[in-house]
Formats: C-alpha cells, sequence, structure tokens
C-alpha cells in the first residue's frame, strides 16, 4: 500500500501539484569503509583511519536533484530534525511531502507534535514502512557521495573530508546530478 501510495505522490510531484523529497541522515568518517579493493603485490595501500573525524549529514533529495541539507559533527537528534524541518516548512512555495524512514528522530514526540503546525505551512510527512530503505531515494545520494564522489584524497584529514564532503553536496544538482528514473514507483 505505501509503494502505492508512493507512486501516487510521485506522479503528482510530476504533474507539478506538489512538491517531493526525500530525506535521510547519513555519516562520513575517517574511519575507513572501503567495500572492497585491490593492490599489486609490492603495493602498500592504506587509508589513514582517525576517531572523530566524522561528519553527519541530512539531506532532502528530489528526483529534479533540488537538494537541502546541513551537516553537523554533533549526533544527529530528534531537536537536529525538527530544526531542519522547521527552517525548510519556512521556505516553502507550494505543498510539499517529505519522505522519512521510521527512524525514532524522525518519529520522536518533538517531531509529532509539529506536525499539524507544518501541515498549515504546506508541509506534510510521509512515513515509510519500516525496514525499507529501497524506498527511499536519499539512500542513493549517500551511495553516491561515499562510493563516487569521495575520493581517497578526501580522506587525509578530517578538515580536508568535510570540506570536500559540503563541497560535493553544494554540487548536487548543478555540475553533479544523479539519474533517478531508474527507482519508479509507478502506479
Amino acid at each position: 500500500m505505501k509503494v502505492e501510495q508512493i507512486g501516487h505522490l510521485e506522479e503528482f510531484s510530476r504533474r507539478g501539484w506538489i512538491n517531493l523529497y526525500y530525506a535521510d541522515e547519513s555519516r562520513v568518517s575517517l574511519e575507513a569503509n572501503v567495500p572492497y579493493g585491490w593492490q599489486f603485490v609490492d603495493e602498500d595501500v592504506f587509508m589513514p583511519v582517525e576517531k572523530g573525524g566524522g561528519l553527519n549529514l541530512f539531506g532532502l533529495i528530489g528526483r529534479d536533484n533540488d537538494l537541502v541539507y546541513e551537516t553537523t559533527v554533533e549526533k544527529i537528534t530528534s531537536q537536529f530534525i525538527f530544526e531542519q524541518l522547521e527552517k525548510f516548512s519556512t521556505k516553502l512555495k507550494k505543498l510539499t511531502v517529505v519522505v522519512l524512514d521510521n527512524a525514532s528522530v524522525h518519529t520522536a514526540g518533538i517531531i509529532k507534535q509539529r506536525l499539524a503546525a507544518w501541515q498549515n505551512r504546506g508541509l506534510y510527512i510521509f512515513y515509510l514502512p519500516k525496514s525499507s530503505p529501497h524506498l527511499n531515494i536519499a539512500e542513493i545520494l549517500w551511495r553516491k557521495l561515499k562510493y563516487e564522489w569521495l575520493s581517497p584524497s578526501d580522506y587525509v584529514d578530517k578538515q580536508q573530508l568535510h570540506y570536500s564532503v559540503r563541497q560535493i553536496l553544494g554540487a548536487v544538482g548543478n555540475i553533479l546530478r544523479i539519474n533517478f528514473s531508474e527507482f519508479n514507483y509507478s502506479i
């Protein structure tokens, strides 16, 4: 049923009746996360590792690559999510739906208590079913960032990593684009 509802929301967005964003948070850090790799027999390959060098990210992205994001070195809490959605809700030009998963920071009391006020501003929250990250295209953004757009040289130190992440996120929709057409939820 949720997939069918997303399909309707996608259609409304395609027709220009609403704005539709998918939101999620992620983290990049100097604690190496290398899914695979290879090296020549006589070659030394390494990635520096540093505890505490991470950057937490929250982003709202539409299929048109319109990205609204915020970064923080602090833990992402329900207060942080509340502040981002509050700020986002004050800039709306038309009815907007934000798709979120059921993470506790998205469903906390502070968020639930503000839903009616956001709806009065034209912001509606659509919660995905549990364990369905495949329905959230924001996951594709994080995968592209971590495994395609960041290079090994971006992990030299904390400052370089934070700078590179912000530069990359700032380029999404302009220089960097994601083709979301293969991720359709047709009705």
